[in-house]
């Protein structure tokens, strides 16, 4: 079906000229009118300009002109990124009515590539939720089951490329944002190394801040291996000011074959425990491998996941914090000083928002003794594989405070943000990973995070794209 076939795929059939962009951009707009309400993934479309500009890819084609690897590509952008002239809400009341007058550097490249930007996709206010909810716009729905979450903060994005409303889309992360809905959807989603990809544009924090939040990124959220790969090479290198001293050129993928990787395992921890269901999923991949000849060491540990957990909010909250209006952050000021004050999650991260300069330089120290054992790591293994989630897709929860909300984990509730600590761990340490699609579990989706080294990202896609030999990779959710 044209809708949900691969970016790869599309753009080559609209460089033979079987398919025009205009063609497929209308066919992405009924799919929109017709199967969005389900979703409410998608939430501003830019119908007209989107029309124009595949009117204008066609012609370009048409005359023989040179063609970007996205050339005549409809795709979505998430709704943290700016789009010049297209709003950009970041689904929070204060910005309902933004409209930025220039497009994010990802975005510009996206353009320059030859994409036509469609419409944007949801996410939680301030893209800081694992579920995709905001005041703006309203709940995203699963498409695998609409009483479910697609995660966050890409919900919207990866709702909408699982159910084929869009070419790919440009989505972010920073502790899973990516990788967390792509598991729970069923897709492909890219986590590029920390650096890659700049972040001007992006929102938090606010509009014409310049400088980024450390261990964010800017990724793809797509529907094969081989889209990851074109977003990559269209995205990633310096800024303008980089690009006079630099050039960024990656190493190529550490591999010719499958068996040709030598692949390391840690599906289970104690500090974060996997679904029984779920880790029957992951393990059948793994022996997929090994069926197939690949070599897998399931012994390897390359960090304490526990404290991986606490060093990545060590450093996050403290830059989060200083992005908080002056009241807000007084008031945490004021309750983590409280020696009154109850033990709750609130207070621990008031503690962390509130930190001095020189903890926020102890906790930088202790993730680069870390960061050295996962290159340790990588001189005997090219890629680790872990899971994304210890569960699939959640069901809604309204609950104000995320602090009181559960998830269940073999029957056993445990905190909802426990969901991150996989992905938080690789966050941490600023390096690769793709999550990607290998089977279902009580009909949802389950996926499996490749890791790699640092700046190897082409490692880690090409491994992503080598194991949907084994383990099939995407599929549409019925009825999409």
């Amino acid at each position: 079906m044209i809708a949900t076939a691969s970016a790869a795929e599309l753009t080559a059939a609209l460089r033979r000229r079987d398919l025009s962009s205009r063609e497929l951009l209308d066919r992405y707009l009924d799919r929109i009118e017709r199967l969005d309400p389900r979703l409410n993934a998608v939430v501003t479309v830019d119908a007209d300009r989107a029309r124009a500009e595949a009117d204008a890819a066609d012609q370009a084609a048409a005359r023989g002109a040179e063609l970007g690897p996205l050339h005549g590509l409809p795709v979505t952008v998430k709704d943290s990124i700016e789009t010049a002239s297209l709003r950009t809400t970041c689904g929070t009341p204060e910005l309902a009515g933004y409209v930025p007058e220039r497009d994010a550097t990802a975005v510009a490249r996206l353009r320059a590539a030859g994409a036509v930007i469609l419409a944007k996709t949801n996410t939680p206010a301030w893209a800081g939720d694992a579920q995709t909810d905001n005041p703006v716009f309203g709940r995203t729905n699963n498409p695998w089951d609409p009483e479910r979450s697609p995660g966050g903060s890409s919900g919207g994005p990866a709702a909408a490329v699982a159910a084929g409303l869009t070419g790919l889309d440009l989505g972010s992360d920073l502790g899973g944002s990516i990788r967390m809905p792509a598991g729970y959807c069923g897709v492909y989603g890219l986590r590029p190394s920390y650096g890659l990809i700049p972040l001007r544009g992006h929102l938090p924090p606010p509009p014409g801040t310049r400088a980024g939040i450390d261990m964010a990124t800017l990724g793809p959220l797509a529907r094969s291996a081989d889209d990851l790969a074109i977003v990559l090479a269209a995205l990633a290198g310096p800024d303008d000011a980089r690009a006079v001293g630099w050039r960024l050129t990656l190493p190529p993928p550490r591999a010719d074959s499958l068996t040709g990787y030598r692949v390391a395992a840690w599906l289970d921890d104690p500090a974060c425990p996997v679904d029984g269901a779920v880790l029957d999923v992951l393990a059948a991949a793994v022996e997929a491998l090994r069926r197939a000849g690949v070599t897998v060491d399931d012994r390897v540990r390359p960090a304490d996941l526990g404290e991986s957990a606490r060093l990545f909010q060590d450093l996050v909250q403290p830059l989060a914090g200083a992005a908080l209006p002056q009241p807000d952050f007084d008031a945490l000021t004021a309750l983590a000083g409280d020696p009154a004050a109850p033990a709750t999650p609130r207070r621990e991260w008031a503690g962390r928002v509130t930190a001095r300069v020189r903890d926020w330089v102890s906790a930088h120290e202790r993730r680069l003794a870390v960061a050295a054992d996962w290159a340790r790591l990588f001189r005997h293994y090219d890629v680790l594989l872990c899971p994304v989630t210890p569960t699939t897709a959640l069901p809604h929860d309204d609950t104000p405070d995320p602090d009181r909300r559960r998830i269940h984990v073999n029957g056993r509730a445990v905190p909802y943000w426990d969901q991150v600590r996989w992905v938080q761990a690789v966050a941490t340490v600023r390096l690769p990973a793709a999550a990607v699609p290998v089977g279902l579990a009580g009909g949802l989706p389950v996926g499996l995070q490749i890791v790699g080294p640092y700046l190897e990202d082409r490692t880690v896609i090409d491994f992503s794209r080598r194991l949907a030999e084994v383990t099939g990779g995407y599929r549409p959710p019925p009825g999409y």
